[in-house]
Formats: C-alpha cells, structure tokens, sequence
C-alpha cells in the first residue's frame, strides 16, 4: 500500500486560492486531500482554484514525469495525475492561470516548494519511524566575510542535549539554486539519520547544513579582478565557490565550535557537497585540506579549465601525496546516465587517476541528478563516517 505525505508548503499572502472555512462557511478546500496515490503508484495533486481558466503542475514532478492533462470537477477542484514516480520526495507547486501558487493545505516556508513525500509505507530508509528523534535548529549567524547574518541548520542526535560529549561533525553541503533548508526538506536528513541511529549503524555525530548560495552582489565585491573575469566561463558556473570557501573557514566553522559539543581535530570532520555544493567541497579540500578526514563529492566535478589548469600547474600532483596521506576516504558519487554531472565527475576521477590521487566510485545508476540519489548517498556515507 502507497502513501503520499504532505509535508510542506507556502504562499504567504496570495488570496487567489480559497484554503478553508471562514465563518462557518465550507469550501471543498476544507476537506481536499492536496496529494495522494493510487494503488498503481500513480500520484495525484489537486488544489480549490474554482475561478481559474487554467491549472497546471510545475516543480520537480513536472519536469521528470509527464503528467496527465489537468481535470477540473463540478466544485472547482483541479487535479493533475502523474505516473511511475520512484519512491521519494519532490518538489511540486501550481500554476493558476500563469501564477506560481504552492500548496494552500500547509502554511511553512521551505524555500518557495511544496514536498511530498511518495514511498511504500515503511519501507524506505527515509521515512518517518517510530524511533527516537534528534533536533533539527534553524541557527543564525553573523557573517564577517559577507557583513551580514546569515542561516545555516544544524541536526543533533537524540539525547545530544542531556550528553555532555564531544561529538564529530559532518557539513553536508545543497546544490545550486537551493539554500541550507534543502537537505532538511526535500534531503530527509533528520529522517534518515533518526532511522540510522535507532539501528546502530552509524555513530552518533552533528551534522551541520550550511547555506551555500550568496547573493552576486556579495560575491563581485570580494572577488579579485581575475575571478571576476572568468565568471563568464564554465569553470565559474557557480561564482559562489571560492567566496562561501573563506565565509566556511572563517564564519561558519568557528561558529559552530563555539556553540556545539564537537571534537575540533581533522579525524572527527568530514565534508560532502552536492553539485555546486560537490564543487565548493573540492575548493575548500584544495585549500583545507588539512581540517578533514573524510569528504565526498556528490555528482560533481571540475569543469575541463580547471581540469586543464589544476593539471598543467602541477596543483593536483603535488596535492596527491597530502591527499592521500589527509583522507581515510574520498568518494566520489554521480546517479548515472541521467546525472547532468556524470561527464564531470568521471573526468575528475581520470584526473584523479593520472595523478595518483586515491578515491572511491559510488554510483546510484537509476538516480540521475535528483535527491534520489543524494539520498541514497547520506545513507550510505553516514554509516561509514567516523570508523
């Protein structure tokens, strides 16, 4: 049996949507089921919207699959069905004549995205269980590097608050386009290490989720004139890079050894990112190396310039000896045919290989570039950190 949970969504101040009762009086809104799934494993979304022309699907879903013609029914309700999802958490919101309208039936605010979580009742590792929960804190902080405050999540297992040891801390870094609310949400990560640890297969630690997205103006004004002048090209597809590399180690870090019980050696860090945030993970192990033991870099890679220039100026070769010496290990993931990175990814390992810099290969082939497979990933990195 199938079962699709609604887990977050906003729209602050759009009146376009009726969402419920007022005064007493009922809307078909009251009582819709926003999300549900059929026994063929076929997910429906449906929203109140009886003054619009015209209603459709766009977010994640959209895009991946290809939904059925949109139905309205005699009270106003649309519905959009869409077949053969894997089981997962996606990204979804609707369009009302044009409009981008996330789900009315809940009212947080996770990034301008409504999720749903599709999978077979307790089945999958990202589920919510009856096991014990950590905390997951909203923390802000004040950033020098950037002279403003700033956002990260910090997850603590169950029991941290009562514990007086030192845990080691893992920094999972999101992707491009996305902030720090991403793993929490759409990631599971709560989910997946609440499950994990009621299980006995990884050990206890603080993971912590920064935001890697930085606003360009931010960026222009610490960047130097030879950065600047390859924002334009493919190796620079994600500007943020090197500036959240000095707000990581200046900001970000110190901050969290001052507010948490963790163990401060590299031997109790590790460090993964995904896509942009694989490619802020290899600036900073290009760096700074020397604070972490464990990292991974998830369907990510260097574009072919920086290939050709970490290669050509001798960086990576003489990087190969400390690397190899620094990491217990270095993973390297993609989700197959269908990741957008794989080609980048796979170019970095060659490079690795020429190099002599030693990694592993971790590949979720039916994943492509989605949280299927950074998933799939946390579960399998978490339970090996830390060893």
């Amino acid at each position: 049996m199938m079962k699709a949970l609604l887990l977050v969504s906003l729209l602050a101040g759009l009146a376009t949507v009726p969402t419920q009762a007022q005064w007493g009086r009922q809307t078909p809104a009251d009582t819709l089921q926003s999300v549900r799934v059929g026994k063929d494993g076929t997910v429906t979304f449906s929203i109140y919207a009886p003054q619009a022309r015209q209603v459709t699907l766009g977010g994640y879903v959209a895009t991946e699959n290809q939904p059925a013609a949109p139905v309205r029914n005699e009270v106003g309700v649309w519905s959009i069905s869409v077949p053969g999802l894997v089981p997962g958490t996606y990204r979804y919101h609707f369009l009302v004549d044009g409009q981008k309208v996330l789900d009315p039936k809940d009212a947080e605010d996770y990034e301008r995205s409504s999720l749903a979580v599709v999978a077979p009742e307790g089945d999958e590792f990202f589920v919510q269980r009856n096991v014990p929960h950590g905390a997951m804190a909203t923390r802000y902080y004040w950033s020098e590097v950037l002279g403003e405050t700033r956002r990260l999540h910090v997850w603590t297992p169950a029991g941290y608050e009562k514990s007086s040891e030192a845990l080691p801390v893992f920094y999972l870094i999101h992707g491009g386009m996305e902030s720090d609310a991403f793993w929490p949400t759409i990631g599971r990560v709560g989910e997946i290490l609440d499950n994990l640890m009621a299980e006995g297969k990884m050990k206890p630690m603080v993971v912590v989720m920064p935001n890697g997205s930085i606003p360009m103006d931010r960026i222009m004004a610490l960047l130097t004139p030879e950065q600047k002048a390859q924002i334009n090209s493919p190796a620079f597809l994600a500007a943020e890079v090197p500036v959240f590399t000095r707000e990581f180690v200046t900001d970000i870090i110190p901050f969290i050894e001052q507010n948490y019980r963790v163990k401060t050696d590299a031997e109790n860090r590790a460090i993964a990112g995904l896509s942009m945030g694989g490619m802020e993970t290899m600036d900073i192990l290009l760096k700074h190396h020397e604070l972490f033991r464990y990292a991974a870099v998830l369907s990510s890679g260097w574009f072919e310039p920086d290939r050709e220039r970490l290669k050509n100026d001798g960086t990576l070769a003489r990087l190969a000896p400390l690397w190899n010496k620094q990491f217990r290990w270095l993973v390297m993931t993609d989700g197959g045919e269908n990741d957008m990175a794989a080609v980048n990814s796979e170019a970095t390992c060659r490079l690795f290989d020429e190099v002599g810099i030693r990694y592993e290969r971790m590949q979720t082939p039916y994943g492509g570039h989605t949280y299927i497979t950074w998933r799939k990933d946390l579960y399998e990195l978490a339970q090996r950190l830390f060893r």
